[in-house]
Order: structure tokens, then sequence, then C-alpha cells
């Protein structure tokens, strides 16, 4: 096949996708390009090809070029929801097209008032393809050159599995099993591969590139699995898997009952349920209830029906907003399952319709996942559920009406989907009541991320309610009283109003510099993964980044990020920051952050490994080029670079020997502050010489608390016992603490504890003066060491180091608030 040369469809400003503010472009889940920010709104055809699907909103067209590749033309993000205002499309699917041939046409002042933005991604769709890119950064023309497309040359059918085999036998450490997001994981560490790769449980095999067959396996902590493999990678394939479940993915202990019963109105007058999210609320009952699209069940043809149902699951796809990254992603894959795929083209080739067909196959899916008894795994139907109405919307053209919530309801439903609850005003929302669900549902995660309370598995009574009846749902308490007499409603009032009050006047005073009743300056800085997370933190009252987790540049990829992408990524997180500083931390890989193609040998234990700066001073080329990235994207007045899992000063030296190469080579003359992160016991015990040569030192509470604690934090037999508040713990950031006072150096805390209000009197006492927290504890933590005092917070400090246990110094502290 030949290559394709691609010329601008539009006139416009053309950058990298890292320039696109939308992780779906941006992390290249959409595939390889480039974007133009166009000055006109006549979008042409950038070659000769074929429409494979112009959106019905009219917002995309998708061609299919000479040599097979897929091209994607989306104009403006989020513009799918202008439900075709501002677009006329000038094509239709089937049409062959020319260069320079109109293809859309864009009131560009309509949509700009509404959209998100008017940058248009242009991205391969298809995988197969190389991209080299030919404009970026500079003004183009509509008909210039922007890109050249070319085939990779694949291996024939019968060489893509060869007889290569590898299999291993592992216990499921995940505390809630192979449930949505671990599976969509292992599906997405698959990818690079080209291995037939199975899981067997239970005595029964499932496809490992299946979350739908992954999910239906009923995979529960603790069970043996099998993972075998047979391809010319079968070894990798197998390892990668492994490894990945084996790290524990970062799921949190959590205990859920493997059934949660459906109760009835209680003795007490109260519904029981289940807190999703937290909060209390008081508002009328507003009843929701959904009902299907119909569709037809008998086909116009097999390809026509297939190849709608391809537009509609891309469709999909495409729409997919920032709002929710992690649930999208969750949803892509299910919609790009290959068994669900297949059963709904095998009903399609029986004459049935695609909405039919795809309806029929979500269901029975769903249907062999409720066969499971999984409670956990029954929530995720919820997310098949999603996927069928949102993919039968598309193909139908109509769509469930959103419910129209009256101001500070408490909405009342069966079950609530994702798509059903990024539809609603939250601003006019009190709380959310569901009869069944879970509370590790991605319902849930949205329903806390906007501060909505929420119950579940309320039961059936719930649903008995009558509208506009008033009730109070406390999601803390996991109760719904149906009937609040006017004292109960006074008080919950009375509680609500006290929050808001405490909240307001928390945020009024977030910008502010953090100094407690003495004067004593202590900087409180923010967490971050990424650039959408900068402003938000800012706006929160973030004094700085204490801690930018730059691993989030290489997760969830097929290949590493160059240098230059690199680049461009830190200098966005620095100027979301606004010149405040910025601490990067060099890449923290292995462990429970495997890389599927930076494949780490089997490691009996993973938390013990090559991780962090061991591995990065293996790699030397990967981890020079961070550093000149880092160098070269961030302004130097606002540039800190901190060293992960560092145990003693030979590691630093290396490390400062490699950026001092990278400065050299940059012609960067300033001195760039370079420092440690104090995770290992061994790094605590060191500090004084470890201070000597590092400019500061960071205090990572969650790896130093299992590694003094031999706790692991991934397995949920010994949840229990891991608390940053440990005597131990505690006693291993005073040597640091005592090690970096002595060279004049200083101490931040940037683990979890650091996010503890009620942490921050012992951690400020044994010497810390920079804690980084998450960003939505900003304002609280501000506002608990603005009324400290050093003396008060020395003292209780020292009485800390002298208790026995967490639980003697979680008393401590509430004794003293």
């Amino acid at each position: 096949m030949s290559n394709v040369t691609l010329h601008a469809p539009m006139a416009g400003w053309a950058s990298a996708l890292d320039t696109v503010p939308d992780p779906v472009f941006a992390e290249r889940m959409m595939g390889e390009g480039l974007a133009i920010d166009p000055l006109e709104g006549t979008v042409r055809a950038p070659c000769d090809a074929v429409v494979i699907a112009v959106a019905p909103t009219g917002h995309s067209v998708t061609l299919r070029l000479a040599n097979a590749a897929e091209l994607l033309i989306h104009v403006g993000l989020e513009t799918v929801a202008l439900a075709g205002a501002g677009f006329t499309a000038r094509v239709n699917n089937g049409d062959a097209v020319t260069l320079g041939q109109p293809l859309l046409e864009v009131d560009l002042d309509a949509v700009a008032a509404r959209a998100k933005s008017l940058i248009t991604p242009i991205t391969i769709a298809s995988e197969g393809f190389t991209v080299s890119l030919a404009a970026l950064d500079r003004r183009v023309a509509a008909g210039d050159v922007i890109a050249e497309i070319a085939a990779i040359d694949a291996p024939g059918a019968s060489d893509a599995v060869g007889e290569d085999t590898a299999h291993c036998t592992i216990h499921v450490p995940l505390a809630n099993g192979i449930h949505a997001r671990p599976a969509a994981r292992i599906v997405a560490a698959l990818k690079p591969l080209a291995a037939e790769v199975s899981i067997a449980a239970h005595g029964k095999p499932a496809n490992a590139r299946s979350i739908v067959a992954l999910l239906a396996a009923g995979i529960r902590h603790g069970d043996e699995i099998a993972i075998a493999a047979r391809g010319p990678d079968a070894r990798a394939a197998v390892t990668a898997v492994a490894t990945l479940i084996e790290s524990g993915m970062g799921e949190e202990a959590a205990h859920v009952p493997a059934v949660v019963a459906a109760p009835q109105v209680a003795s007490d007058g109260l519904l029981h349920g289940v807190r999703a999210a937290p909060g209390l609320a008081i508002g009328p009952a507003f009843r929701f209830v959904a009902g299907d699209i119909a569709v037809a069940e008998l086909g116009r043809g097999v390809a026509q029906e297939s190849t709608a149902l391809a537009q509609a699951r891309a469709l999909l796809a495409d729409a997919a907003g920032d709002d929710s990254a992690g649930i999208a992603a969750a949803h892509r894959a299910l919609v790009e399952d290959p068994e669900l795929v297949a059963e709904a083209e095998r009903l399609i080739a029986e004459g049935k319709s695609a909405a039919f067909a795809w309806r029929a196959a979500t269901r029975a899916h769903a249907e062999a996942i409720r066969a499971t008894g999984d409670a956990l795994l029954i929530e995720r139907i919820a997310d098949l559920r999603d996927v069928e109405r949102q993919v039968i919307a598309a193909l139908t053209g109509e769509a469930a009406p959103a419910p129209q919530v009256p101001e500070g309801a408490v909405l009342i439903a069966d079950e609530l989907l994702p798509s059903q609850f990024l539809a609603l005003d939250t601003a006019k929302l009190a709380g959310i009541a569901t009869a069944y669900g879970g509370p590790t549902s991605h319902v849930a995660i949205l329903a806390g991320s906007a501060g909505v309370p929420m119950l579940v598995a309320l039961g059936p009574a719930v649903l008995e309610l009558a509208d506009r009846v008033r009730v109070i749902l406390d999601a803390d308490a996991g109760t719904l009283d149906p009937r609040p007499d006017d004292a109960a409603h006074d008080a919950a009032q009375q509680k609500i109003a006290a929050r808001h009050v405490r909240v307001a006047a928390e945020a009024a005073a977030a910008a502010e510099d953090c100094r407690m009743t003495d004067g004593t300056r202590i900087e409180i800085f923010a967490n971050l993964a990424g650039q959408e997370e900068a402003a938000r933190a800012v706006a929160l009252g973030a004094e700085g980044c204490g801690l930018l987790r730059s691993e989030f540049l290489f997760l969830d990829r097929d290949t590493a990020p160059d240098e230059d992408e690199q680049a461009a990524a830190y200098g966005a997180v620095a100027a979301g920051l606004a010149g405040r500083p910025l601490i990067v931390r060099t890449l923290d890989i292995g462990g429970d952050k495997p890389v599927p193609y930076l494949p780490f040998p089997h490691e009996d234990n993973p938390a013990l490994g090559a991780r962090g700066i061991r591995f990065s001073l293996a790699r030397r080329d990967l981890f020079k080029a961070q550093l000149r990235a880092i160098l070269r994207g961030v302004p130097l007045a606002q540039c800190r670079i901190m060293l992960p899992m560092v145990v003693d000063a030979s590691e630093l030296a290396a490390a400062r020997a490699l950026l001092g190469e990278a400065r050299t080579e940059l012609g960067i003359a300033a001195p760039v502050p370079l420092g440690i992160m104090v995770e290992t016991p061994s790094a605590a015990l060191l500090a004084e010489s470890l201070a000597r040569a590092a400019d500061f030192l960071s205090i990572g509470s969650n790896d130093l608390t299992q590694y003094a604690l031999a706790a692991d934090r991934g397995n949920p037999a010994v949840a229990p016992i891991i608390d940053a508040l440990h005597p131990s713990v505690l006693r291993l950031i005073a040597l640091a603490a005592e090690g970096a006072a002595k060279n004049n150096r200083w101490l931040g805390v940037c683990g979890g504890v650091a996010s503890d209000p009620v942490a921050a009197p012992i951690l400020i006492g044994l010497g810390v003066t920079e804690l980084s927290a998450t960003a939505a504890t900003i304002p609280a933590l501000k506002a608990k060491v603005r009324a400290l005092s050093m003396d008060q917070c020395r003292t209780l400090a020292i009485r800390a180091l002298a208790c026995a246990t967490a639980a003697e110094v979680r008393a401590l502290l509430e004794g003293a608030a």
C-alpha cells in the first residue's frame, strides 16, 4: 500500500495533539495525528478518499484513504453535545471525494459560543499506520501539506500467532477481584502484543483481550487463575498480565458484602442503605424512570447494519469527554470488546438490525455476569446497560430524555447509569438514592467527585416514595428518612448550614499564604498528575506543586513519550501553576505501576524490586531524556526535580551527574534544585548524609509506611495495619527532619497523610515545613494549620513519639482537637 500525503483541510494554526485540552485526543486514545485551530468554516478533503461516516450531528467525518487508513476529522471539542447546531454536511456516507472537496460547513462563531473549543484533531483511527508530521506550531493554509501516512508492514495472518507458548498460575490479590477497571487495564496491557491470551478461573477459560469475558469469569480476590498464551511473544504476554495483576493495580482494600440485602423500612422508621458518596441532604423526592428506546428487530441488510454498528460504536468513543475520563475509558473498552462485538455481528448476520443485535448481545453478557452471583461484578452491569443505551441512541438518532430535576431534589431511581448522571444538572441536585447498585460503581465515583451525597442498595421500598415528599438523606449514616418530623428536619438543616459556612470560609481564605498563629510559614502545595489538575489546584489555594507524578505521561499507552512530548506536558503544568514552584518527580514505575512497553522480569515482590530511581539508573537513556524534557519545559524559576525510592547517596550522586550532563547539553548554567523522596527506612536513617547532597527532602508516607510496617498497601489482609501515624513511621519522619535541619534543608510531606488535616499538627511538630496534599483538601488543611501554634505542635509531636500504637496516636489527636 502506498503512502498518502495529507493536506490541511482548513486554514488555521497547526499544533501537536498534546495541545488539545481533552485527554481522549491528547493521550492518543483516538490515534496519532495533529490538531488545527481553524480560521475558516469550510472543512475540505485532505486527500482523495471515501467517506466512511459523517457523524449524525455533523461535527466529524471519517475517511478511508487510498492505503486503507481511516482518518478522523473532529471539529471542536464536546461538539457532539450541540446536536448538529452550527454544522452542515456536504457529503454522505459512501461518497468518493477528491482533494479539496468541501466535506463540512461550520458556523465558527455559533460553535465557538457553545463548545469547549474549536481546536480540530485530525487523527488516524486505525492501527497499522505511521504518521509523519510536516507542519506543527505554525499557521497553515487550506491545502498545505501537513502529514504523510504510511502503512506498517505487518506479518501475514498465518504468522500472527506462532506456536510459542507460555503459562503461569497465580492468586489474585485484588481486593475486589477482576472487575471493570482491572479488566480494562489487562486488555490495554495486551494491545502492543500479538499472542492469544486466556485467563482460566473455576475451570473455565476467558479471553484476556475481552473485558466482558473477564467480567463474566467472576474472578474474585484470592482466586487461583491460570494465564496462558500462544504466539511469538507469548512469554512477554504472560509476564505482562501476571505482573499487572500481582501488582494489585492500585486497587484499595474495601469490604463490600457479597450480597447486599434489599431492606424494607426498619423499626426505626428509616430506610438503610450503603454510602456511595458522603454528605447530608434534605429535599423533595423525585422519581426517575428511564425507558428503553424502541428498535426494529429486522435489519436492512448485513453490510448496511454492520457498517451502522461500527459507526455508532466509533461515535460513542468519539464523544467521551474529559469530565469522566476513567469511566469513558471503561466504556470505550466495552464498545471495542471482541466477544461483545462478535455476538452482535452474529445476530446481524442472521438478519437482525444493528440496534436489536447490540441490545441482545449486551443483555446476554449482562446475564452471564449476573449468573456469577458476585455483587461487585453485578454492579458493572450498569456500565453494560449504559453502553447499550448510548450505542442504540447513536444508531436510532433518538435518546431517552434527560431528567429535569426540581431544585434541591433527592433523585430516586432503581439504579442510575453514568451517562444519566452526566446529563443531570448537579447544581439542582441535593442527593441520590437508589434501590440497587453498589458503593464502588462508576456513578458512585462521579457523585463523590461532584460532591453529591449518594446512598445505594436501599431496596425496593425506596421506589414506593411519592414524588415531592420531603426526605432526609444521610449518606454518612447510611440512612434515608422517608417521613422526617420537624425536629429531625431542623437538626439536619443546622448540620448542613454549619458545614456550608465552614466550607465557604475555608474556600474564601484558601488563596492566602498559610501562616500559623505565631507567624510560622507553612507551605501548602498540591499533588498533581497532569495539566488539567493544575489550574483547579491553584483555585483551591495551592501555593505550588509538591509532587507531579510524571508517570501520568507513561501509563496507558503503547510507547514511551519522547522528549518533546514530555517537555510540552511539563510546560503545560508549569503554565497552569502561573509561576508557582513545580516539583517534578522523575519516573516511578515498577511495583504497583507496571508499563507494558517497558517490561520487567517477573519479581516475587515488585515493591522491593527494580522500581523508582533503580529503574531510571538502569535505563539512563529514558532518564536522561526525562531530565532534559523537564529542563526544557519548566521555567528555571519554577523548576525542582525529585527522585523516588532513594536508598543512599550513591543513587543521588549518579542522578546529579546525569542532571549535570543534561544542563550542559542545553546550555543551562544556573543550578536546578534536586531533592529526594524519603520513602525507604534506609533514606530516613541516612537522612543526614542524604541532606548534605540533596537540596530538599520530601516524605513519601505511603511507601514509607508499608516498608516500615512490612505491610503491603495493596493487600487487604493487612489494610488495618497500614497507618502513617504509627509511632514507628513518625520516628522515621523525625529522623529525616533532624537530618534535614542539620544541613539547613527543608522537609516536606507529599504522601497521603499530608492530605489529612488531623495529622498536620504532628507533622509540623516533627519539623515539616511543606505539605503537599490532594487539591480538594487544601482549603480545610490551610484552615487547620492557621489555627495551630508551633509550641502546640512540638508538644503534640513529642507525646506522639512516645505512643506505642497508631490507635494511641489517633486518640491523642482526638483529645487535642
